[in-house]
């Protein structure tokens, strides 16, 4: 009988793997099979080895990718929507590009900043228990019929995570990052500091790798040394994934409670603008025993009436404090986490964070 073929294992470009400890703490639990992750963006590049069985038909709202998403059509970035997929579930061929829940699935679905709330209803009603939106539309408030769809989405028990943006002068600009609802991303480094465009606001809730976050574009080609809180966002959905699949009778709440709480404190002590609660730690996640009373404000004024967030929900956060660590140097169970605060509107895959927008719809990363 032959020897049974190694794993495979990432890039060495692939920093957070080990900051994250994926190989040797978090594949052992979990891998992300069972669950669907929506991508809400520019379409995925199915056909490429590294994708390959990992793309599910979809769906084009936005004029211009195929039917069913399975084609990227940003001409811009070199493929937005296919670097987002293949940062969650890449499967280590072609270009040796990992994702970090590479038995999860990606449900991909092209769409224009016209429209946000037809994708996240698809999503839903197509079975995704993560939603993924690593751009946004930059305003100052969540458009009630993207909050109607963010609800939709919580009610029928979908984790919803958007990146907070790319603009660190802009408080809270970004939908559908700051509807009620969204867990907002932003980002930071592997020592643990502020990616220098992410964006500040109340609705920061975590942080996660966003510097020097290499992914594939739609050629199939790797690209190093991008930066953005599309990156955050994406690596952020691909832990939601992780959660959903070694805990599959957890609800969306709980699993969002659960992420907050593991969190590693990275900013100002306490909840903050930049970094949330702090930098996302997978194995803490999936581990850590998480009283009920955690606070979780992404859920608390849901039923408020009011459109976007309000800040009470967060300042209640911040009085009361999560379960935290103190901060090291790494990202891991030897390091601390990377990732950090809201991430606004900002341009694809571009290292520097350049502002791009396609159909007035900024990618973020």
């Amino acid at each position: 009988m032959p020897p049974a073929l190694a794993a495979p294992k990432p890039r060495p470009e692939e920093w957070w793997f080990d900051a994250w400890e994926i190989t040797s703490k978090v594949w052992p639990i979990t891998q992300g099979s069972g669950v669907t992750v929506a991508l809400i963006d520019s379409g995925v590049a199915a056909q490429l080895p590294d994708l390959k069985g990992v793309v599910l038909p979809g769906v084009g709202y936005d004029g211009a990718s195929s039917e069913d998403g399975r084609v990227d059509d940003d001409d811009q970035k070199g493929g937005h929507g296919t670097s987002m997929a293949a940062l969650i579930a890449a499967q280590g061929v072609g270009t040796g590009m990992l994702g970090i829940a590479p038995k999860s699935r990606i449900l991909p679905i092209s769409a224009s900043a016209n429209d946000y709330a037809k994708p996240i209803r698809f999503a839903v009603d197509h079975g995704a228990k993560v939603i993924n939106m690593s751009e946004g539309v930059g305003m100052a408030y969540c458009p009630i019929d993207i909050q109607d769809a963010v609800t939709y989405a919580v009610e029928h028990d979908a984790v919803v995570i958007a990146s907070a943006g790319n603009n660190a002068s802009v408080d809270s600009a970004t939908a559908p990052a700051n509807c009620k609802g969204v867990v907002a991303v932003g980002a930071v480094d592997a020592h643990l500091n502020v990616w220098e465009m992410s964006s500040p606001g109340n609705n920061v809730m975590v942080a996660a790798p966003g510097v020097y976050v290499g992914s594939i574009g739609r050629a199939g080609t790797y690209m190093a040394r991008l930066s953005g809180t599309s990156q955050a966002a994406a690596l952020a959905a691909g832990v939601a994934a992780l959660m959903r699949s070694r805990f599959p009778e957890m609800s969306a709440r709980e699993v969002v409670q659960r992420l907050l709480a593991t969190a590693r404190d990275v900013g100002p002590k306490g909840w903050d603008k930049r970094t949330g609660y702090g930098a996302i730690i997978p194995y803490k996640a999936l581990t850590a025993a998480v009283p009920k009373t955690a606070p979780n404000p992404v859920y608390d004024d849901l039923g408020s009436g009011v459109r976007g967030r309000s800040g009470q929900a967060v300042s209640e956060a911040r009085r009361t404090g999560a379960a935290s660590e103190s901060r090291d140097s790494g990202l891991g169970g030897s390091g601390g986490l990377v990732i950090a605060a809201v991430v606004l509107v900002v341009g694809g895959l571009g290292a520097g964070g350049a502002v791009f927008a396609r159909r007035r719809m900024i990618r973020k990363g």
